[in-house]
């Protein structure tokens, strides 16, 4: 497995250097608390006017999304629907129907509903970072700006940012604050490498991954937010390896 021992280090160096970091400078403390209730009551709001939707009317409020949509960015909540009638008295200023940065959309939806958050902001930079990336390959006859030109992962590779003139996309990830990277797999998509997050996520929870688990899932049940533009995790001699799709 091509660079899994080298990342492991790198993981555990990151991780390290990361629970130092955010115990200081990446947004002041009262800007980082008031983002996190913001979510906090928006969250809880929406799930009560969503759950009381689906008691009365027997379905959930949630726009229709195709087949091919992935898994954290599709059953986005109708907040509109629940404006009008009358299960929630304002749409949040965080939603972006109302100028913010996120969706609100709906997990384990056929069994246990649960609201939670889309960063746009995360969106938008794996856009920006694949337009460059589509730009790079259109004119280096399909090459892939590989870091070092080699997979970091079977059938994957980290996006070189200094390569496609990308150093001013960097991305902040909502779950840690870090820096993370971004990846590519063989045809040039772009996702989202939260393997530093999933390894933070799996200390905290004190657990030992087993077999084909999405470790996305334990990312999710510790946070308001999605791992969007992201691949599935599994758990690979001790550590979150993405799978090419």
């Amino acid at each position: 497995m091509v660079n899994l021992i080298a990342r492991s280090g790198l993981l555990l160096c990151l991780i390290t250097i990361g629970t130092v970091y955010l115990s200081g400078c990446m947004y002041p403390k009262e800007q980082r608390q008031e983002k996190v209730v913001t979510y906090r009551e928006s969250v809880d709001r929406i799930q009560r006017a969503m759950d009381q939707f689906q008691e009365e009317q027997g379905i959930l409020p949630i726009i229709t999304a195709g087949i091919e949509t992935p898994r954290y960015e599709k059953y986005i909540i109708d907040l509109d629907q629940l404006n009008r009638k009358g299960y929630i008295d304002e749409i949040p200023d965080t939603a972006f129907e109302k100028g913010g940065s996120a969706y609100f959309l709906v997990i384990n939806e056929e069994i246990d509903p649960r609201v939670k958050v889309m960063d746009l902001n995360t969106v938008q930079r794996v856009n920006d970072v694949q337009r460059l990336v589509d730009k790079y390959r259109a004119s280096h006859g399909n090459e892939l700006p590989a870091v070092d030109g080699k997979e970091t992962y079977p059938g994957l590779y980290t996006v070189d940012l200094p390569q496609i003139a990308g150093k001013d996309y960097p991305l902040r990830s909502v779950f840690s604050g870090e820096t993370l990277p971004y990846l590519m797999n063989g045809k040039g998509q772009v996702f989202v490498d939260y393997a530093v997050d999933i390894m933070q996520a799996v200390d905290k929870a004190g657990i030992k991954p087993e077999g084909d688990e999405d470790l996305r899932l334990i990312l999710v049940d510790q946070s308001y937010f999605v791992p969007v533009k992201s691949l599935s995790y599994h758990w690979v001699k001790g550590l979150p390896v993405p799978q090419v799709e």
